[in-house]
């Protein structure tokens, strides 16, 4: 790594001020944890090439690097507590831990490429050092706060530069080279690195000098492009112009104002008329991220849909349906033939709506994963929160991920509430190649009106919406919902 005037920085790391053996400790510790987090024979060569790097960005000797790529593979597990004893016992970090977070995240950013594993390890190398969750959150959020403050705010020098190249005639050429975008469209390169020394100085108090040099640097404004997607304004530049096969609408919308390194995206279910008019407003409180977009999708169909299950829910027939079900339910899932006559007589009311927007939410997640595998969003870890529908799109966009190459690091976290998708555990397993993190499946066993409307497949499946999905692997979570939705709630409520 090189400095602005051509000199090394990179003694300036902050893991290099550790004491060898708390360099060694620390590259085992983070080796150590990748085997824990991901044991799969398909993560190895991720972890091996994790662990190499970290050996040389740590200056350690390269005749450990055969020990740190044992403890990847899941040899020594029992050495976690002595390295993080040793770790917290260096005089370096013994007052500040959050230096090995703040150092690793400057390591997983070194070449613009911000893997969804490398953020959940290091989420679980900060817990091991009981450093508090929010400290990485806040290493993420200074660094973007000090780069959005000096390339929205260019010095005199900046400015005086830029005028002057805009008289070049190849200015056009520079541009296509030189331009990138930060969020929602933020300029960062035409700076042409004259910003650098003030990128620098605001971002060196929270990834440490040499850190700061490196995305002050020319290389440092690449990294930032490849980082946030220098095609265009990210995700928020993104709207389908023309059909796509059966799909009709798919565009994202910003729910922030903000920008991060790690970016939520949600998926509503259903639109109805009134509350629920808006793909936003479901999320209106939100908190998962700074960074936050909703999709909107088939508003068409899915406002056809919710006017169609408010026509269920309201009235006489929501009566006649929960007094009758006091009767009929059955293990949590009332099967199509169990139904009373009341309700069977106005399915048709719900049938066509929903029937059409299972085939196109299905259509939307694959689209969805194509754009990912894009990189429309810049190489950074995404989160997917989805209810109903909006699960479902989920569910499908995983799916298709898990069969493309290239398709590990993009997603962290999954949620799915009240998911209308099958809860066979075989093809949820083969979600665990594509989600780093974890892959919540909230449900609710008396949610009648999931019942009602997937009944026709509920006869012969297991619903994850309904119940849990028994996934045996450290990602699976199951949430029952059953004491906090009521029969007359959407999840939307709990947002």
């Amino acid at each position: 790594m090189q400095d602005e005037s051509g000199g090394s920085s990179s003694a300036l790391l902050p893991g290099r001020s550790l004491s060898e053996p708390a360099r060694f400790a620390y590259a085992g510790l983070c080796g150590l944890s990748l085997a824990q987090l991901y044991p799969e024979e398909g993560q190895r060569e991720f972890c091996r090439t994790f662990v190499e790097d970290l050996v040389q960005w740590l200056d350690l000797c390269p005749s450990v690097i055969p020990a740190m790529e044992a403890f990847a593979s899941g040899l020594g597990g029992e050495g976690t507590d002595t390295f993080s004893q040793v770790l917290l016992e260096d005089s370096a970090i013994k007052t500040n831990p959050a230096i090995i977070t703040q150092d690793l995240v400057s390591f997983c950013l070194r070449d613009g490429y911000y893997d969804s594993r490398s953020r959940v390890l290091i989420s679980h190398v900060s817990w091991l050092l009981r450093v508090p969750p929010e400290t990485m959150e806040l290493s993420e959020d200074s660094m973007m706060k000090s780069l959005k403050k000096y390339t929205e705010e260019p010095s005199e020098s900046v400015q005086a530069s830029r005028r002057k190249k805009e008289s070049r005639k190849k200015m056009k050429r520079y541009l296509l080279i030189g331009l990138a975008t930060v969020g929602g469209g933020t300029v960062i390169g035409l700076t042409g690195g004259l910003a650098a020394p003030l990128v620098a100085a605001g971002a060196a108090t929270i990834i440490g000098s040499a850190g700061a040099a490196a995305l002050g640097s020319t290389a440092g404004i690449a990294i930032m492009a490849s980082l946030f997607g220098a095609a265009g304004a990210g995700l928020t530049g993104y709207k389908m112009k023309k059909r796509v096969g059966a799909i009709e609408e798919f565009e994202f919308l910003p729910l922030t104002g903000g920008f991060q390194l790690h970016i939520c995206i949600a998926i509503t279910g259903w639109l109805s008329t009134g509350k629920y008019g808006s793909f936003a407003a479901p999320w209106q409180s939100l908190l998962h991220s700074t960074e936050q977009y909703c999709l909107a999708w088939e508003s068409k169909y899915l406002m056809a849909l919710g006017n169609a299950l408010d026509t269920l829910l309201n009235g006489f027939v929501n009566i006649v349906a929960q007094e009758a079900l006091k009767y009929t339910i059955l293990s949590g899932i009332v099967t199509a033939l169990t139904w009373p006559a009341s309700l069977i007589t106005v399915a048709s009311v719900i049938d066509n709506p929903w029937g059409v927007c299972l085939s196109r939410s299905a259509e939307v997640g694959k689209h969805l994963a194509h754009i990912l595998l894009k990189r429309q969003q810049g190489r950074r870890p995404v989160t997917l929160i989805g209810f109903s529908l909006g699960a479902r799109v989920i569910y499908f966009c995983l799916q298709e991920l898990a069969q493309e190459a290239g398709a590990e690091g993009i997603i962290e976290d999954v949620v799915l509430l009240g998911a209308p998708v099958e809860g066979d555990v075989k093809k949820w397993k083969l979600f665990t190649r594509v989600v780093a993190g974890r892959i919540i499946n909230g449900y609710c066993r008396g949610d009648w009106l999931l019942s009602f409307v997937y009944r026709s497949s509920s006869v012969k499946l297991s619903v994850a919406g309904l119940q849990p999905v028994d996934l045996d692997d450290r990602r699976m979570v199951n949430v029952d919902l059953s004491s906090v939705v009521s029969a007359t709630d959407t999840y939307g409520d709990y947002f």
